[in-house]
């Protein structure tokens, strides 16, 4: 028996003004997988991420998360509900200490009594940031700010992870650990929407795939059917 539709996309339209990012796309995420969603730059991925997240307000249709409506709501309230955003900015503090960021995050994220314990498990995630954990943050390295950034969401892992290019701009030993944590989190049965530069290793990772060109989805299924040259069709061969 397959597992419960947890994410449901139907018919988003997301527009900035008169420019339309993109067009009725309709998606299912099942509970504890991993939907990879890839295509070229603009192809809207990032608006998607940021319209379930809370953050970009869709021109129409709707999301459903664990069969409520959450179209509507502010990015604190679907935070709440389970819904944990990584987006393609960090999005720290950087006057505030590491310690104090990941407090930040935990206040939408989980409840009082446990924040201490979550801030704990993620200095056992990311151990180079316990020996930092009263520095500011804007003064870590580029791969330690994303690795803080990376913490503050698996500290109290979500329901939901909705991952905009996590691994941008990153050395490729912390790629490698991007994708360890996302193992991780995916094994302690978090779901996983993931858009990912590394598409050979998005697709490692996704049980689905949706290729998205120009704001509408050209095609989604099993990965299994996401053949290379397919997929080198829509992204140019050079991506896969």
């Amino acid at each position: 028996m397959s597992a419960r539709i947890l994410l449901a996309v139907e018919e988003l339209t997301v527009a900035y003004g008169e420019a339309r990012a993109v067009f009725d796309v309709s998606i299912e995420v099942r509970e504890g997988g991993v939907l990879a969603v890839v295509g070229p730059n603009g192809a809207g991925k990032s608006s998607l991420a940021a319209a379930i997240a809370g953050v970009v307000r869709p021109r129409r249709g709707r999301i459903v998360f664990d069969g409520r409506d959450i179209t509507r709501l502010a990015p604190h309230r679907i935070s709440r509900r389970g819904i944990a955003y990584f987006p393609e900015q960090r999005g720290i503090f950087p006057h505030l200490s590491v310690t104090d960021n990941l407090r930040a995050q935990l206040r939408f994220a989980t409840r009082r009594e446990q924040r201490a314990i979550a801030v704990e498990r993620a200095f056992e995630l990311f151990p180079a940031l316990a020996q930092r954990r009263r520095q500011a943050a804007g003064t870590l390295s580029g791969g330690e700010q994303q690795m803080l950034a990376l913490a503050r969401v698996l500290a109290a892992p979500p329901r939901l992870l909705v991952a905009d290019e996590m691994s941008l701009g990153l050395a490729p030993k912390l790629v490698d650990l991007v994708f360890e944590s996302l193992e991780r989190a995916r094994a302690e049965g978090v779901t996983i929407v993931l858009i990912e530069q590394y598409v050979d290793r998005a697709l490692e990772l996704a049980d689905e795939v949706v290729i998205l060109s120009r704001g509408v989805v050209r095609w989604q299924g099993p990965k299994a059917s996401a053949r290379a040259e397919m997929l080198a069709g829509y992204l140019g061969a050079e991506s896969v």
